[in-house]
């Protein structure tokens, strides 16, 4: 587990530090790192002029050899270079399953929520307005999730630091207490001439650099932000949409490696995702484009989804809700939509990108493998319940309430057995 934090003490004034252990037991001491950003590591304006603002010293703490399915209280803290101790207030989490366990697990998912205020004020005009209903319904349910991955568009900074602040305190009473894991999306990396797939300036001149050095995640290099990671029955493949994704890049062959890497007898359930839509949405301007989707979104990536047989795609970047059929090659590949069991022909895509950004509008075109569409703001919520039963609920922010589901239901010889392009080589010897 990770702890980061942020404070007004750099290396030569104090020694950041976490105290944690077991519930009720005595805590021990584990040391922290200590980075920061300047100005000049900005790509542009406004985070490079008038956006600009010192985020001061970021910290993280990894806290090891912890003990599956167990609570552990914590808190930060610094000495001071007169000897004193400066301390947070104690926070507590529960430590991940072992991968592969069978039991109980409860995974979040939703994109481009952004932050808002409390007293009604919005230097975005209304641009979030959702942010707050999402923030306070995954508060609401906290003793109920496990971990939460939020696939894009954090804070809708653009350029001006201060604003990732305001965010982290929004939803602080959710990642101190559980993972939040996150994927790189075009607000925090996108500018002209810096390496992103994408030339525009989305990222206000941020070009990744705070969402990378306020949050770590297990990537080989956090610039290029694509990474492999598990909880108990989940195999995650997250992609960073803002790079090249298409076949013979660096970020494809990685892709491949970690929906191949995955033991599907002990983590059945394999999910992808990334910000931008590289699957399929029916959002009003791909249907201009006529694709339905990400341009060259999914050309290189549907067979990979369909040779390792994953279980859900998840994207945002737009701000609605849709899911599709099990689907492969633009057809559906079930007649089914509530109640999946039995072979995994295809892949379920979904855009949760209603997280709370101002919402996106659909085609007047509704395609035949779009099977539930929502012009609102929600997030999913995935229940495995043991290797062979899976739950999966949209709910509004709203209301918190569940206004799309489905389950799906198999065995893992279900997960080996042959579908179209994805049957491993026989030979007649015996």
């Amino acid at each position: 587990m990770t702890v980061t934090w942020t404070s007004g003490y750099n290396i030569d004034e104090a020694v950041p530090f976490v105290e944690w252990g077991m519930k009720g037991e005595t805590p021990k001491r584990s040391p922290a790192g200590t980075l920061t950003f300047k100005q000049n590591s900005m790509c542009g304006s406004p985070a490079r002029t008038v956006g600009w603002r010192d985020p001061g010293f970021i910290h993280t703490s990894f806290l090891k050899d912890l003990w599956p399915n167990t609570v552990y209280t914590y808190r930060m803290g610094h000495i001071l270079s007169d000897g004193s101790c400066v301390q947070s207030k104690v926070f507590s989490f529960k430590s991940s399953p072992y991968p592969g366990q069978d039991s109980l697990q409860r995974v979040i998912i939703f994109g481009d929520m952004g932050k808002a205020e409390r007293d009604g004020s919005n230097e975005y005009s209304d641009y979030q307005p959702g942010s707050l209903n999402t923030t306070d319904q995954l508060i609401k349910d906290l003793d109920n999730i496990d971990v939460v991955f939020h696939i894009g568009d954090l804070p809708y900074a653009n350029g001006y630091i201060s604003q990732w602040d305001q965010f982290t305190a929004q939803v602080q009473p959710i990642t101190s207490t559980v993972p939040y894991m996150i994927a790189s999306g075009n607000h925090e990396r996108d500018w002209p001439n810096s390496g992103s797939f994408y030339d525009t300036p989305d990222s206000g001149g941020e070009c990744g650099v705070p969402a990378e050095t306020m949050y770590y995640v297990p990537a080989e290099n956090r610039a290029k932000f694509w990474y492999s990671t598990d909880y108990g029955m989940f195999h995650f493949c997250i992609a960073d949409s803002e790079h090249d994704w298409r076949e013979g890049t660096e970020q494809y062959k990685f892709i491949e490696k970690c929906l191949a890497s995955v033991d599907r007898q002990k983590q059945p359930w394999l999910i992808f995702s990334a910000h931008r839509v590289l699957g399929y949405s029916s959002n009003s301007w791909y249907g201009l484009e006529g694709s339905f989707e990400e341009p060259m979104g999914r050309e290189s990536l549907q067979k990979l989804w369909q040779k390792y047989r994953v279980d859900i795609a998840f994207f945002g970047h737009v701000h609605n809700y849709e899911r599709t059929c099990p689907i492969y090659q633009n057809q559906c590949v079930s007649k089914e939509k509530h109640h999946y069991s039995g072979t995994v022909n295809g892949t379920i895509h979904v855009v949760v990108g209603g997280g709370g950004s101002h919402l996106s509008g659909f085609s007047s075109v509704i395609p035949n493998w779009s099977i539930y569409r929502d012009y609102d703001f929600g997030f999913v919520k995935l229940t495995a319940f043991d290797h062979s039963s899976l739950l999966f609920e949209y709910k509004k922010s709203s209301d918190g309430k569940v206004y799309d589901s489905f389950t799906v239901s198999r065995d893992y010889r279900d997960v080996l057995a042959c579908v179209h392009d994805s049957c491993p080589a026989t030979t007649l010897a015996t």
